[in-house]
């Protein structure tokens, strides 16, 4: 038989990402192994009719496709300022690269420090934008299509807190996954809002948690009408981080009728809109703020974000007030430059952009399929979510008899292949613009060797973990807010001794930073046993004052 690599190298045809199934999300179950080019061809031409008429009682059914537009206007000013011939007596001290460190000029050149300007007048002002930032700004709603876009230079994370901090006041209640970013927690010490978790679904085989519903979020606002309380915003992870999309359409016509705000953390999703296999984005769904992170998938430079907004639900001048508020006021020109870059890259072909990453992950996913003992995740393993993003392939390895942590430092030891996330049982891989043959053919040679060591080592484990519904987090009990704990006083208790007490900090696996024990919670066996597990098996414990373990800090 041959090696998947050599069926990789092999196949001329574009075999796409046909077993996804996420353009049944809107009717019809499509969510099976479509492996001809025909049924491919009949999915595609779904995913375009759902994007013509998807919603048809909402705005979505008028969304236009991404205009094209590579003109960078910051970009523009950036250099015009840069090469101006003065004698400067502004910040930053180095003075356009005239006092630089050579020990960072030997690693990345004079160039970064020739750019690395402040807010001149020529350069715009972010928070009060007139000039170039505005004009980056409005062509990057132009092309994602929301009724308006600020940069961010504080990730993903300020654009959370912003969105959080612009829909509820203290005491208002948010409605949200328990699987959210931390950045979604801190926001909430920062609000002084009332969390209401809902549990996701979750893969105890793969140790994923999945999306949630309409139907869990609607009984979650109905449960706080009878108790008197409204909420102020639902928060929405969608996509998670292997990919996993919920049904926001029909979550935003729902909370639409209840008059609530939704709030999409789209940090892995930016790219949704560059290609038509691709599941519809937010702004398509309705949704009324969307949070991306323009440096994942997309090329702007790490710690750079954009915040959208659609529909008069959400005040503007609010998420204003809350980005002055929370962003530096010395923003990085060359990070916001990065956006303004990114968003002309997509705007100069925004059709097609994709088109070869999305060939090499769909070719990718059928040869890793290959490898005795890998698996990978598909919509069959989350069949209640409408859609996945075919740019994440995230392998499972437990059959192997090892960790995804022990694969992932296999992997980057002994081939170079270096994973975006390793869990308990799985690896995730995601595919971008800068994704090339020879990495997808690393990555199966990788796999292949791993898969053969394994197996010649441990055999095939056949058995399974029986899934659960929800893990490690399914009894969840709220002493106090997350703002509370975080301004309690606290002490520290050995592990063995802090089941029962209130936790006193945000204790996660990083990544992917979704946290298993927040400020406020009672601590449980269940996710102190979680935490203690993946720890011993490889897994970094972040936020935790001991990362041992050894000792928890609690509340008094």
């Amino acid at each position: 038989m041959a090696s998947a690599t050599t069926l990789f190298l092999q196949n001329g045809i574009r075999s796409g990402w046909i077993d996804s199934g996420h353009c049944g999300r809107f009717g019809g179950n499509l969510r099976l192994f479509h492996r001809s080019i025909e049924e491919s061809q009949k999915k595609q031409n779904w995913t375009i009719a759902c994007r013509q008429d998807l919603n048809a009682d909402t705005f979505i059914s008028t969304f236009p496709s991404p205009l094209r537009d590579g003109t960078a206007p910051l970009v523009n000013a950036l250099k015009t300022t840069a090469e101006q011939d003065v004698a400067r007596f502004h910040f930053p001290g180095h003075n356009r690269g005239q006092a630089a460190p050579s020990s960072l000029t030997q690693l990345i050149g004079i160039q970064p420090f020739l750019h690395d300007l402040p807010e001149l007048p020529e350069l715009d002002d972010l928070f009060s934008p007139k000039g170039a930032i505005l004009d980056a700004q409005k062509r990057a709603s132009n092309l994602f299509g929301s009724s308006e876009t600020w940069f961010l230079v504080g990730g993903t994370t300020c654009g959370i807190h912003a969105a959080i901090m612009s829909t509820c006041s203290p005491g208002d209640t948010l409605i949200l996954p328990r699987n959210s970013h931390i950045s979604a927690m801190s926001g909430m010490v920062l609000s002084g809002v009332i969390p209401n978790y809902i549990l996701p679904e979750y893969n105890s085989q793969w140790d994923i948690a999945g999306g949630i519903t309409p139907s869990q979020i609607k009984e979650a606002i109905e449960d706080l009408k009878s108790e008197g309380r409204s909420v102020s915003a639902v928060l929405v992870t969608s996509p998670t981080y292997e990919g996993i999309c919920s049904d926001l359409s029909n979550i935003v016509k729902l909370c639409h009728s209840y008059g609530i705000p939704v709030i999409v953390d789209e940090a892995h999703g930016a790219h949704f809109r560059f290609h038509h296999q691709m599941p519809c984005t937010a702004l398509e769904q309705g949704a009324d703020i969307v949070v991306q992170s323009t440096h994942k998938v997309l090329c702007s430079l790490t710690q750079s974000s954009m915040l959208h907004m659609s529909g008069d639900i959400v005040d503007r001048e609010k998420i204003c007030r809350c980005l002055q508020m929370l962003q530096s006021t010395s923003p990085s020109y060359l990070l916001l430059a990065s956006l303004d870059a990114a968003r002309a890259q997509l705007g100069e072909d925004p059709d097609t952009i994709f088109n070869k990453s999305m060939e090499l992950a769909g070719e990718g996913r059928n040869q890793i399929k290959t490898i005795p003992g890998i698996t990978v995740l598909n919509m069959l393993n989350f069949s209640n979510f409408p859609a996945m993003d075919p740019l994440r392939l995230t392998v499972g390895v437990w059959q192997l008899g090892i960790s995804g942590y022990e694969a992932d430092e296999v992997l980057c030891d002994e081939h170079g292949v270096i994973c975006e996330v390793a869990g308990r049982q799985s690896l995730t891989f995601a595919i971008t613009l800068g994704t090339h043959k020879q990495h997808i053919q690393r990555l199966l040679l990788g796999l292949e060797h791993l898969s053969s060591m394994s197996l010649l080592k441990n055999g095939l484990d056949e058995r399974r973990v029986e899934d659960g519904v929800y893990a490690p987090f399914d009894d969840i009990t709220m002493s106090l807010s997350p703002r509370e704990a975080f301004f309690a006083r606290k002490r520290k208790v050995s592990t063995g001794k802090c089941l029962g007490e209130i936790c006193g900090e945000l204790i996660c696996s990083y990544p992917p930073g979704i946290p298993v024990l927040i400020p406020g919670e009672i601590i449980t066996e269940r996710a102190l046993s979680y935490l203690l597990d993946v720890r011993k098996i490889g897994a970094v414990i972040s936020g935790a004052a001991d990362p041992e373990l050894s000792t928890i800090v609690v509340c008094k």
